[in-house]
């Protein structure tokens, strides 16, 4: 299941971008489409006021992945690490979420379901990972407690 292939005409109104503005942070994040096609998420991240992350999500009309058991996601990151974070449902305070880090070349990463855990607030829960069974908000953060300029290109999303 293509859950996202960009190209020049994708309509990428739906992401959305989340910077710890929300809080009272400085990180300043945007998603635009490139000139060959690729969704880019890009912008900077600042520890100012306690901050230090940026979101880009996507909320769509629930997918039933029953029958699936893994996301592969082709992209080319800039050689930092990211999170990619589903939601089975947009009300959920938390999300399942797993690290993956850039080379600077374009990469597949590919994730099963099973080892994405919940978090909250960047704190683990004590509960069951990702039981894949729908999904209705997929992300991209970054947050490596650090000052840095970020940007990741992302060709596809892919549910197999």
């Amino acid at each position: 299941m293509i859950l996202f292939k960009f190209n020049n005409d994708s309509n990428i109104s739906d992401w959305r971008i989340v910077d710890d503005v929300v809080m009272g942070g400085k990180s300043s994040g945007s998603f635009n489409l490139s000139n060959s096609g690729t969704g880019v998420f890009e912008g900077y991240v600042s520890l100012e006021n306690n901050g230090g992350f940026s979101i880009v999500q996507f909320n769509f009309e629930t997918k039933n992945v029953n029958a699936l058991t893994t996301v592969v996601i082709k992209l080319k990151g800039d050689g930092k690490n990211y999170q990619f974070r589903v939601k089975s449902n947009t009300d959920d305070d938390f999300s399942y979420v797993v690290p993956f880090e850039t080379t600077g070349d374009w990469q597949t990463i590919t994730i099963p379901f099973d080892s994405m855990y919940p978090t909250f607030r960047g704190r683990k829960l004590d509960a069951v990972n990702f039981p894949g069974k729908s999904i209705e908000m997929i992300a991209f953060l970054i947050a490596n407690k650090k000052e840095e300029s970020f940007k990741l290109e992302i060709d596809s999303i892919i549910l197999m």
